[in-house]
């Protein structure tokens, strides 16, 4: 048997998710099989064929898959999910919106959030805000799984071979139908993606601050931005730079956290970064607990310094 991998893609390339997820699938055991469900999408299916340690991959091509809808996606995976022992979908907005379907028709138990695959039936995933690691042992015959990407080190998304296999699409279940969006458009990394990240928190007072005071540290390191739920709730931030429990799990290579006290939910969001400065007043702040690099200071005062000596 094998592992199914859903891609997540733009019909065109393939999203980093993916390559993360692959990783886990590997770690399942047995081949790698990618799905990569979408409209007129011979380019992602191409590009998800040069994806390391992948055998096969398999493109389901409609007009109803062309948005990701949850309902037509989740039909066209359990259209082919009886060959396979593991289906694996990136932890993402996409990936849980589909897999729960997913397992609810196959009658099995999901397993959310994994960030270790200790064998091919046996997982760890992080509960109570990361606080406690689960290890969970599933019994069913499928194994659905939502892979927290900061977990895994991203598969080489070149030097492959796999074969593309072209499948039926499924109709369209008609229960849903994509009406538009509204994309903002960024010069700076993916949040997720990002290697550097820098990272505001209710400390800064208003968003003309944080323009003033974190833009031009991100601008000097190309780093992407990122805030608290606090900052995010006082409208100092777009929801989408929110990291931590509620918001998005990143682990980029330097997170430098400017007056953000620590909440156990923000920390759950990015304590897996590899190095972690924290620029806090409050010598107390739990942020300094996670932090490898720890600077007591008026974030006001020491933000400009250190951009200026960059």
């Amino acid at each position: 048997m094998a592992s199914l991998v859903i891609a997540e893609h733009d019909n065109v390339s393939i999203k980093g998710a993916t390559l993360n997820t692959v990783t886990a699938a590997v770690a399942c055991g047995g081949d790698v099989h990618v799905l990569v469900a979408g409209h007129n999408a011979g380019a992602a299916a191409q590009a998800a064929a040069q994806i390391a340690c992948v055998s096969k991959v398999i493109h389901a091509d409609a007009e109803g898959l062309a948005h990701g809808l949850a309902e037509n996606v989740a039909a066209q995976v359990l259209a082919i999910a009886g060959n396979y022992t593991h289906i694996l979908f990136p932890a993402t907005a996409a990936g849980k919106n589909v897999a729960p379907r997913v397992a609810a028709k196959l009658d099995v138990a999901q397993l959310s959030d994994v960030t270790l695959v200790v064998s091919a039936d046996t997982f760890e995933r992080p509960i109570y805000a990361g606080n406690a690691i689960a290890t969970v042992q599933s019994k069913d015959s499928v194994k659905v799984l939502t892979v927290r990407t900061t977990g895994f080190d991203a598969a080489a998304a070149s030097g492959g071979s796999a074969s593309v296999e072209t499948t039926a699409a499924t109709a369209d279940s008609g229960k849903s139908a994509f009406k538009g969006s509204e994309i903002a458009k960024n010069d700076r990394p993916e949040l997720t993606a990002a290697k550097i990240i820098v990272s505001g928190g209710r400390a800064l007072g208003s968003a003309e601050k944080f323009a003033e005071v974190i833009t031009p540290l991100a601008d000097k390191l190309g780093a992407a931005m990122g805030a608290s739920r606090a900052a995010v709730d006082a409208g100092y931030a777009p929801n989408d730079w929110q990291v931590g429990q509620t918001g998005k799990i990143v682990a980029p290579q330097l997170y430098v956290a400017c007056g953000i006290s620590g909440a156990i939910q923000h920390l759950a969001g990015m304590k897996d970064s590899k190095v972690i400065v924290a620029i806090n007043k409050d010598p107390e702040a739990p942020i300094f607990s996670v932090a490898d690099y720890g600077l007591e200071a008026d974030l006001f005062a020491a933000v400009p310094e250190l951009q200026s000596a960059l």
